[in-house]
């Protein structure tokens, strides 16, 4: 989501970013024990990207899976994926196509980042809160509002952040990802967690929380508690799960 044009060329380095430990073993881990179960459920995910989690959220079980991103090149990637191995997801660029109160849960990972200004932020709570049912839950990545400022803090995980202004709403973060032969900038947003609780609720969402990042039994046994202590002292993104009014 969010320069769109930006995204189009970096497909194949998102699919290769999701083999990456913290991606595997923490992120993934953490976003599916904030949705719960799937099976059986109607699922947006927007900002779906290559649809890395689209396909996961099939695989869970899921009835269906729409994925809506922004970025044509991003979706080119997905579409051809569901080519490969159709799972029945449907991918969209257009807004308008994604229905009204269809569905029960909806995900957006890093999404929120990318808004540059305080109505852009609320446009895409309320893309979220318009598509759930009363009492759907909504799980999404912003950057963490507490995130670590030293800039090589997060490198051991493949990717650097770095405060390129003051931290205040909206001031611009640098999402350096450097791992194998990728070394590409990003810029996303700062919100801080006033800001975002606001955004949340003013479209129609409460039962706020924070969950915190946790490590699959598997990542633990392959890369050590040592490996993951200052990610999770400190991680460079966050979880909110809410619920539809």
């Amino acid at each position: 989501m969010g320069g769109a044009d930006r995204f189009d060329t970096l497909g194949d380095m998102y699919e290769e970013m999701f083999l990456l430990p913290w991606r595997r073993h923490l992120e993934s881990f953490s976003v599916f024990a904030a949705l719960g179960t799937v099976t059986g459920r109607s699922v947006l995910d927007i900002g779906c990207g290559t649809g890395l989690y689209s396909r996961e959220l099939k695989r869970r079980g899921a009835a269906r899976v729409v994925g809506y991103d922004v970025s044509g090149g991003m979706l080119d990637v997905a579409r051809r994926a569901e080519r490969d191995e159709p799972l029945g997801i449907e991918y969209t660029e257009r807004r308008d196509l994604v229905e009204d109160g269809a569905f029960d849960a909806c995900l957006a990972v890093y999404v929120l980042p990318y808004a540059e200004d305080y109505g852009a932020l609320l446009s895409l709570c309320a893309l979220a809160s318009r598509t759930l049912r009363p009492g759907g839950r909504f799980v999404t990545l912003p950057v963490n509002p507490d995130f670590h400022g030293e800039r090589t803090y997060y490198e051991r995980y493949g990717l650097r952040l770095v405060e390129t202004e003051s931290r205040h709403d909206a001031s611009r973060v640098t999402l350096e990802l450097c791992f194998g032969r990728y070394d590409e900038r990003i810029t996303a947003r700062y919100w801080s967690r006033a800001t975002l609780e606001r955004a949340l609720r003013e479209t129609g969402f409460a039962s706020i929380s924070w969950p915190a990042f946790r490590v699959s039994g598997e990542g633990t046994t392959r890369h050590g508690e040592d490996f993951w202590r200052p990610y999770l002292a400190c991680p460079h993104a966050a979880i909110i799960s809410c619920t539809r009014t």
